[in-house]
């Protein structure tokens, strides 16, 4: 068995995590090439030269990132990576492709603002708060009134008792007399 035999042979369930799905592999194939057949013994080929070229700038990438005293490798490590490597051809289109990906993830944040989902305009969504924050101070203030209330009573009560209290012992000591 050649050196060749070995690219061409399916991975071992070990290797197995370390690829790329088959099928996008193999859509991506059709998508390219869909009026040709290609064996299956290209298609693992192309399926082995894609996860090692990825294996390779990512270990560049990790190399330049280490070297930055990084912890996390960014798309500027990548795309010096392929610098390094000789894909310099490949730098124009992944710079394009990193642009749209941008651009993809800002819409998709904007998509996903609330206000925006709400379909109400900015105005009315400050005009419902402000009438949210009356209704929440008016609440308060009908708690606070309702505790003062309760402290005024307790007070009045604590007062009459005081009284009855005097009253009661000035009654006991007039009998003394």
């Amino acid at each position: 068995m050649s050196d060749n035999d070995d690219v061409l042979c399916p991975p071992t369930p070990d290797d197995e995590e370390l690829t790329l799905p088959r099928a996008s592999i193999n859509k991506m194939i059709k998508e390219l090439v869909p009026s040709i057949r290609v064996a299956n013994e290209s298609r693992e080929l192309i399926l082995n030269c894609c996860t090692e070229f990825i294996h390779l700038i990512s270990s560049e990438a990790n190399d330049v990132c280490n070297q930055r005293n990084k912890k996390t490798i960014n798309a500027e490590h990548v795309l010096e990576a392929l610098d390094r490597l000789g894909f310099k051809d490949y730098k124009k289109e992944a710079e394009a492709v990193l642009s749209d990906c941008k651009q993809v993830a800002a819409k998709r944040r904007r998509k996903n603002t609330r206000l925006e989902n709400l379909g109400i305009p900015e105005e009315e969504l400050f005009r419902q708060q402000q009438e949210l924050f009356a209704k929440a101070r008016e609440h308060v203030q009908q708690e606070e009134q309702a505790a003062w209330c309760q402290l005024q009573a307790a007070a009045v009560q604590q007062s009459a008792q005081l009284l009855h209290n005097r009253i009661h012992s000035q009654e006991e000591s007039d009998d003394d007399y």
